[in-house]
C-alpha cells in the first residue's frame, strides 16, 4: 500500500493528500462532498473536475446515492476502501486518462483505459454457451508473459485490468501478480465457487482485487446453466466476501429467458443484501459453445431493458451498466483498443471478449506493437459505427461494420467456427437480429434525444 500511497501523494500533494484520509476516517459520510471539492482543486483535468462536481450534486440531491456511499463506507474494510480508490480513481483515473490522451496524440493510436486479460482458459465448470468454451482447453500464459503487459501498460498510465477465462482462480499466479502490481486495480470474472474464507482473506489482505461473479438470475436459472448446487456456492463465496470487506459485483448474462429475472426487485434485492456494490449486464451474444439463437434478447426485451436499468440505478443503492444499451455513456463501442482490448489465454489479441478474430500475439511483441495493430485501426476509424448509440456493437448491432473491419485488417478466427459469424446461416441470422433492433433502436433513440432535450431546456429556464 505505500507505493500505491506515495504515487497518489506526489501526483495531489501532500496537504491534500492527507486531508483526503482525514475525511474517509472521520465521519467519512458527511464529509463527502467535502473531499470531492478538495480532489477538484487538486491538479486534474478540466473535465475530470467538471464530472466530480457532477457526482457531488448527484450525491446531495439522491437519497440513493447517499444509501450507495454509506454501503461503500460501512461495508468494505477501510484497508480496501483506500487502496481500490487510490489505485482506481487516482491511478487508473486521474492520472491514467489524461496520459491515455497525450500519448495517443503523440503516437496515433488510442491508449485503453483498461485490457482484458485470460490467464487460463481452464475452469472448473462447463457453462452452455459459454464463450471461452470455443477455445483449445487447458491454454494459459505464463506469470512472466502477463507480468510484462502489465508492466508496460503502466507505464502508459493504464492501471486498471481485468481478468476472465476460463476461471482466473484457476490459474495459480492471479494473486501473485496482484500483490506485485499493488498500485494497479484488478477486476475478476469468476464463477465465485472458488472463493472460499480463506481466498476472501487473501483478497481483503491484498486490497487491489474485485471479483464481479457470474450468475444468471436466482437457483433455477443459474444451476441449469452452470451446474446443479453452483448458485448455493455462490452465495456462499458472497458471504465470505462480504464479512472480510471486499468490494466485488454481479456479472449478469442475460437472455430471452432470464431477463426480467435477473433484474427484478427480488433479484436486485437479493444481492444488495448478500453485499455485490456493482454489476455488469452482457445480453447473450450466439457465439461460442453450439451457440442457442433462441436466447438472444427479443427487440422489445432489449427495449425493455433500457428502462429497467436506468429505474434500478435511481432507486436502489448498487450501480449496474448495461453494455450494449449503454452505449450512449460511451460514445458506442468501446472495444479494439479504444477504451479495452481482450487477450485470450493463448496470447491471442482480440478486439473484444465476443470478437473471435488476431490480427496479433502477445509473444513476441510489445504493447506499443499491439495497440498499432491493423486491426485495432480498422475498428477505430469506424467508431462509433453508428449514430444511434443504442446500436454500438459491430458483432450484433452493425454486423457489416465487422464483416469489413476483418477483410481489411486479414485478422484471422482464433478457434475452429470463429468465422461462422461472416458467412451461410449463422451470418444472415445475425443480420436479421441486428435489423429487428433497428427498428425499435431508432425509435427508442429518438425518445432519449428528446427527453435530453427537454432536461436541458430545463436546467437553463
Amino acid at each position: 500500500m505505500l507505493s500505491s500511497f506515495r504515487i497518489a501523494k506526489q501526483y495531489l500533494g501532500e496537504k491534500i493528500f492527507s486531508q483526503l484520509l482525514n475525511y474517509l476516517k472521520q465521519d467519512p459520510l458527511s464529509n463527502v462532498p467535502r473531499a470531492l471539492d478538495l480532489l477538484s482543486r487538486a491538479p486534474i483535468a478540466p473535465r475530470h473536475r467538471q464530472l466530480i462536481q457532477q457526482l457531488k450534486l448527484l450525491f446531495e440531491t439522491s437519497p440513493v446515492m447517499k444509501i450507495y456511499f454509506n454501503r461503500i463506507l460501512t461495508e468494505i474494510n477501510e484497508s480496501v476502501q483506500q487502496r481500490f480508490l487510490v489505485n482506481l480513481f487516482i491511478h487508473a483515473s486521474l492520472m491514467g486518462i489524461p496520459k491515455h490522451v497525450k500519448l495517443s496524440q503523440e503516437f496515433g493510436y488510442s491508449i485503453p483505459y483498461t485490457i482484458l486479460i485470460d490467464p487460463t482458459s481452464s475452469c472448473n465448470l462447463k457453462c452452455k454457451g459459454c464463450w471461452a468454451g470455443a477455445y483449445v482447453s487447458h491454454q494459459s500464459l505464463s506469470f512472466e508473459e502477463v507480468d510484462r503487459i502489465i508492466t508496460e501498460a503502466k507505464e502508459l498510465g493504464i492501471y486498471f485490468f481485468v481478468m476472465s477465462g476460463g476461471e482466473p482462480l484457476m490459474w495459480p499466479h492471479l494473486l501473485q501478480l496482484c500483490k506485485k502490481h499493488d498500485d494497479a486495480a484488478f477486476m475478476i470474472y469468476t464463477n465465485g465457487t472458488l472463493i472460499d474464507y480463506i481466498t476472501a482473506e487473501k483478497m481483503q489482505q491484498l486490497g487491489n482485487i474485485t471479483p464481479a461473479i457470474s450468475l444468471e438470475g436466482g437457483r433455477e436459472f443459474t444451476d441449469g446453466r452452470r451446474g446443479i448446487g453452483v448458485y448455493d456456492r455462490i452465495l456462499t463465496a458472497m458471504d465470505h466476501l462480504k464479512k472480510h470487506g471486499v468490494i466485488f459485483g454481479i456479472s449478469l448474462t442475460v437472455t430471452s429467458q432470464n431477463y426480467r429475472e435477473v433484474f427484478s426487485d427480488e433479484f436486485i434485492d437479493t444481492m444488495i443484501d448478500k453485499g455485490a456494490l456493482y454489476g455488469w449486464s452482457f445480453h447473450y451474444m450466439p457465439i461460442g459453445r453450439k451457440p442457442d439463437f433462441s436466447l438472444v434478447l427479443k427487440p422489445e426485451q432489449r427495449a425493455w431493458l433500457i428502462d429497467r436499468v436506468r429505474y434500478i440505478r435511481t432507486n436502489k443503492p448498487i450501480q449496474i451498466i448495461d453494455f450494449w444499451n449503454d452505449g450512449q455513456m460511451t460514445q458506442g463501442c468501446i472495444a479494439g483498443g479504444k477504451y479495452y482490448f481482450h487477450i485470450n489465454a493463448a496470447g491471442d489479441v482480440e478486439p473484444c471478449a465476443f470478437v473471435h478474430f488476431a490480427a496479433d500475439n502477445i509473444k513476441g511483441k510489445s504493447l506499443k506493437q499491439i495497440l498499432s495493430s491493423p486491426l485495432f485501426a480498422a475498428y477505430q476509424k469506424r467508431q462509433p459505427f453508428s449514430h444511434n448509440l443504442l446500436r454500438p456493437c459491430p458483432l450484433i448491432d452493425v454486423p457489416q461494420a465487422l464483416r469489413n473491419i476483418i477483410a481489411e485488417s486479414g485478422a484471422a478466427g482464433t478457434h475452429q467456427g470463429a468465422e461462422a459469424i461472416l458467412h451461410g446461416n449463422t451470418k444472415d441470422r445475425i443480420e436479421e437480429i441486428a435489423s429487428n433492433w433497428k427498428t425499435i433502436a431508432d425509435i427508442k433513440w429518438q425518445e432519449l434525444e428528446q427527453q435530453n432535450k427537454s432536461k436541458g431546456e430545463e436546467a437553463v429556464s
